[in-house]
């Protein structure tokens, strides 16, 4: 394996001697470069993409898993899909090592276990059609790794999230995503670049299957989850310009059928 671009050293120094501006500037130009680096790897992200909605449109799900700052993203992602999209809870599922208490505080050594990974999979009755994303800033988490090979063996299709080229887990990807994103501001703190890469990187799949899916018409979440008077009031303003009415009856159709599409849907049929 190449040396770890996330463990290089920063292009900034002296860090304890700057002003409040000139770390927020230093901290804002390493961040410019994420965005470019993500764009690099869009054919990556198309291709795998692609191949997860396919499995997705039989009935397959999609799996993140990772450790620490990686695992939390992917799970923040996964979590955010039904209210947003108004899949079931089970169509996007974030995995994380040392399981739902590592979200908040960090579990010694649960990143290590080779053999966990798969065996937290198991709770879910994974098939071949299912997809697991392995989420990784230096692609080297052996959690991860672990379940990635085991993943392979067993006819997943299996991609990854990581921010080092060639790194092992790259190289277990079936469709690895790799964005090199360079040193990190403060050394090796990938919650930083790392992090915004992978979160970016994310929101581009989650979004763009949900969109093959068919979970958005037009350009608005038509089947988004009516949980709060915010989502309320946005429904109810889809509805009304859709079928150009009253805010009054759109509301009442809103929250009659439950979803914006299903509100359209009974004007139009």
């Amino acid at each position: 394996m190449t040396d770890r671009i996330t463990e290089s050293s920063s292009n900034h120094d002296n860090l304890e001697s700057m002003s409040t501006k000139e770390l927020l500037d230093g901290i804002n130009s390493e961040d410019q470069k994420v965005a470019l680096a993500v764009q690099e790897i869009i054919p990556e992200i198309e291709a795998f993409v692609d191949a997860c909605a396919k499995r997705m449109a039989r009935g397959g799900r999609l799996f993140y898993i990772g450790a620490g700052t990686s695992g939390r993203l992917g799970i923040v992602d996964a979590s955010e899909c039904p209210p947003t999209f108004g899949v079931d809870f089970n169509s996007v599922i974030g995995i994380i090592a040392g399981g739902d208490s590592a979200i908040r505080k960090a579990v010694e050594f649960a990143e290590d276990d080779t053999e966990q990974g798969w065996k937290d999979l198991q709770a879910f009755d994974i098939t071949p059609n299912d997809t697991l994303v392995g989420i990784a800033a230096s692609g080297t988490t052996p959690y991860v790794l672990g379940a990635l090979k085991t993943a392979n063996e067993n006819g997943l299709l299996t991609g990854s999230i990581s921010c080092n080229p060639k790194s092992p887990l790259e190289l277990l990807a079936q469709l690895p995503m790799t964005a090199v994103v360079g040193p990190e501001f403060v050394t090796g703190s990938t919650r930083m670049k790392s992090g915004t890469a992978q979160k970016l990187i994310l929101n581009m799949v989650s979004t763009s299957l949900m969109i093959k899916l068919g979970r958005v018409k037009g350009n608005q979440m038509v089947d988004m989850q009516l949980s709060n008077d915010k989502l309320v009031d946005r429904g109810t303003k889809m509805v009304q310009d859709a079928l150009n009415i009253s805010y009054e009856k759109a509301e009442a159709l809103l929250k009659e059928f439950g979803s914006v599409r299903k509100a359209v849907a009974s004007q139009n049929s």
